[in-house]
């Protein structure tokens, strides 16, 4: 979207999620993978939390700043042409001044949206409040006003992926918390960790806004996720992790069988790569 300003980029990323086709968003963790996704044609990018973390050495779960994930995520906004939704984890903090200043980091790094969870951190059982997370959101969704790039704001709840409460009140308990999430402003709504069908159609119909899942082992093909009436489908961290199984499975061939063969079927030639950097940069067609 050569031209765009960022301004423009945000509101051509906030049509992408009303259709009338599905949005297929894939995560980018660094400039090289962003480049390749650009150049298959998507109309847009997300970054993945847990594949920057993993290539800057931590664990996912915001053990890294809000510094260190807003260097990459501008490395990647300034490498292609088209809207970039960054992936804030939690926001970096607990407060609603800490909210605005991630959003204000994520405008100035380029990007036109964020994703936003409701955890304090993954695997920690618990929830923020609702009032509190519609604070939070509010904030954000002001200082994109304010700053004239009207951010969107991709609200998550961690219902299902915590298994928060008894499995039978998880369904009622994650709409609740995505329609709160829709009244203070968030454009899109995402429950992770939901694969089966009926749940997803039925929290496609429950929820007032865009709804967006996380493809992973068991979730439906895209085409009939729109179907089910799915707006928006991410990757999240799978093609940075489905990259480190491929070295892993490299090492371990080159270790034990001291060939190659992996490595081969599997390489880019070097004037694909180089060609990839050098559009990019605007020296090639």
């Amino acid at each position: 979207m050569p031209g765009l300003s960022q301004a423009e980029k945000a509101q051509k990323f906030l049509s992408l999620h009303r259709g009338p086709r599905i949005l297929v968003l894939p995560n980018a963790w660094d400039v090289s993978s962003a480049r390749i996704f650009e150049d298959a044609g998507f109309p847009a990018i997300a970054t993945t939390s847990s594949g920057i973390a993993n290539s800057l050495g931590f664990p996912d779960g915001q053990h890294i700043s809000r510094e260190q994930m807003l260097e990459v995520v501008e490395r990647i906004a300034n490498a292609v042409s088209i809207p970039v939704t960054a992936d804030m984890e939690g926001g970096y903090g607990t407060t609603i001044d800490a909210m605005a200043e991630t959003a204000r980091g994520v405008i100035a790094a380029g990007a036109v949206g964020l994703n936003l969870e409701d955890s304090p951190e993954e695997t920690s059982g618990k929830l923020f409040d609702i009032p509190l997370q519609k604070e939070k959101i509010a904030a954000i969704v002001e200082v994109g006003k304010k700053m004239g790039v009207p951010l969107v704001v991709n609200a998550r709840t961690d219902v299902y992926l915590e298994k928060i409460g008894a499995p039978s009140e998880r369904f009622a308990h994650a709409v609740e918390r995505l329609n709160a999430f829709r009244e203070a402003g968030a454009a899109s709504l995402f429950a992770p960790v939901v694969e089966d069908a009926e749940t997803i159609a039925a929290l496609a119909r429950a929820v007032r806004g865009p709804l967006n899942v996380l493809a992973r082992a068991g979730t439906p093909p895209v085409r009939e996720l729109e179907k089910l009436g799915v707006a928006r489908v991410t990757v999240g961290g799978g093609p940075m992790r489905a990259t480190m199984g491929l070295v892993s499975r490299i090492a371990g061939e080159l270790r034990d069988q001291g060939t190659y063969n992996l490595m081969l079927e599997n390489l880019m030639p070097s004037d694909r790569a180089n060609s990839l950097m050098l559009k990019r940069r605007g020296k090639s067609n």
